[in-house]
């Protein structure tokens, strides 16, 4: 038997919104503290491949009906999981998390929750989403498609947000 699986759609474009505008509303704080945006033209490339990814994913995926058997499960809970991280991630940073590169100088890094453990545990959730959306769905080809740039472009974003990091805050301390 299988299950249509649309509402997945729902959820990841509801939560990337909620995401947009919390981001928005954060950026405006961090800016009336002496927050500033560092290469902010590389937002574009990321709002654009997430973009691209999922109406790759939405067409490959067409009628979005999975078989509900035991992969289905796995998928599920893996993403749920990364949910979970994810809102752990946006929560221990509070205001200071953006889906831009945006630091004040001076602040102290966090490193607190998930970044005890790891150095940047919000990517590393995002990464694994876009892996185990196109293992729910059942699309080889976009994920095939988009793995590499996504790495690409994840890569890249972090090396300049470390930099902008060492350049402006205690991050070389916090994270020898």
């Amino acid at each position: 038997m299988k299950y249509s699986f649309f509402w997945v759609f729902g959820v990841v474009a509801a939560e990337r919104l909620f995401d947009l505008r919390r981001s928005r509303r954060n950026q405006r704080r961090l800016e009336a503290i002496g927050g500033k945006e560092f290469f902010p033209e590389t937002f574009r490339y990321v709002a654009a491949l997430h973009a691209l990814f999922l109406a790759s994913l939405l067409l490959e995926s067409y009628p979005w009906r999975v078989p509900l058997d035991v992969f289905t499960a796995v998928c599920l809970v893996s993403l749920a999981l990364l949910s979970g991280l994810r809102h752990w991630c946006i929560s221990t940073l509070g205001d200071f998390w953006n889906v831009r590169i945006v630091v004040v100088p001076r602040a102290p890094v966090i490193r607190s929750g998930p970044y005890r453990f790891l150095r940047h545990p919000n990517y590393t959730a995002a990464a694994l989403e876009f892996f185990f959306l196109c293992l729910l769905l059942r699309a080889p080809v976009t994920l095939a498609v988009f793995a590499l740039p996504a790495l690409a472009v994840l890569r890249q974003r972090i090396r300049l947000e470390e930099k902008a990091l060492r350049e402006n805050t205690d991050y070389s301390t916090a994270f020898p």
